[in-house]
């Protein structure tokens, strides 16, 4: 691998590749062309999932034996199959992982899977975290899949979650506030209840009339509801530095009762003059919590902070084609234009 000693980071586009040739990073089929983003590799699903009754943490053991305390049945997902909103399933990813000493990872949801309000989370074997996966592990990987308001379909190959490989203590350079943009006309959408299914693999496919209510400005203000889910819009353009990577945490009390963006990963180069996409918004995934709660524009909603990769990547995000570099408001990829 082309690291210094001293490198510690995010690891880029191009030592993930060398990752895979090495049989660090491990795959039960050949990657896809487009799986190693400039700062990620996707990840896929395996041929089987499971329906479980409950969320757990596999801790002193594997992921397969913690299985048989919560296993409902389960599902081949070679055909494809439907993950009904309001359950939790455990499923297997193609990829798995061989981390030498020094090296460990980071899961996330895609953009995509957040958007669709499919809260997803990293298991690996004698974790006891969600998500991270500890340095030098060697094993298998799983995804924890729970949608929330939509039913989804999804089958081998489907990619919801992505990973990140860090060497050593990555620094955190710095956080910025996230406000919300409560301005203009239409300023989100809130998720209609009893829709139909999302096709997870099938981009422009569904009519967003059958899933999302539109919302309009009214004095810049905006009153969640609990238990319901919003895509709403920074108020401020989001920029990623090409040296940099950044991920929005996850909302704490103190800012209010709601939770802010499932999918956290922001690669290098997003909203950049470089990659042509200055002015790009970041989209909010809200969530509110138990009580209603009074939303204001400009109000902060999230954070975002960011952390230095160890090399320049060899391509920027969305150089190869995105959906959602230069985006302003915007519903994920599954949706036709308004």
């Amino acid at each position: 691998m082309t690291l210094t000693p001293a490198a510690h980071g995010i690891l880029p586009l191009q030592t993930l590749s060398e990752l895979v040739d090495q049989g660090v990073v491990l795959s039960a089929s050949a990657l896809d062309a487009d799986q190693i983003q400039p700062a990620s590799i996707d990840l896929r699903l395996g041929a089987r999932a499971w329906r479980v009754r409950a969320s757990y943490l596999p801790r002193k053991r594997t992921v397969v034996e913690r299985l048989s305390d919560v296993v409902m049945h389960e599902m081949d997902l070679s055909k494809g199959a439907v993950f009904e909103a309001g359950c939790v399933y455990i499923a297997e990813l193609q990829e798995s992982l061989n981390l030498p000493q020094g090296l460990s990872a980071r899961a996330n949801p895609k953009s995509s899977t957040g958007r669709c309000d499919v809260f997803v989370r990293l298991l690996s074997d004698y974790s006891d975290a969600f998500d991270d996966v500890r340095e030098g592990y060697s094993g298998p990987i799983y995804v924890e899949i729970a949608p929330q308001t939509f039913s989804v379909l999804a089958r081998t190959g489907t990619r919801l979650n992505q990973l990140r490989v860090k060497r050593g203590t990555v620094p955190k350079l710095y956080t910025s506030d996230c406000g919300v943009d409560l301005t203009g006309d239409l300023v989100g959408y809130r998720a209609r209840r009893h829709a139909g299914v999302i096709d997870l693999d099938n981009v422009d496919g569904h009519d967003p009339r059958d899933f999302w209510e539109p919302l309009y400005q009214n004095k810049g203000q905006l009153l969640l509801d609990p238990g319901e889910f919003y895509i709403l819009a920074s108020k401020t353009a989001v920029v990623i530095p090409v040296m940099e990577a950044a991920e929005m945490l996850p909302i704490d009390p103190s800012v209010g009762e709601f939770r802010v963006h499932y999918a956290g990963f922001f690669d290098p180069g997003f909203g950049t003059e470089e990659a042509a996409a200055a002015g790009s918004r970041g989209v909010l995934e809200v969530r509110c919590h138990e009580t209603p709660f009074l939303l204001e524009d400009e109000q902060t909603v999230a954070r975002l902070v960011y952390e230095p990769l160890i090399a320049r990547p060899a391509e920027l995000y969305g150089q190869r084609g995105s959906h959602y570099q230069g985006q302003g408001l915007k519903l994920s990829k599954h949706f036709k234009p308004w």
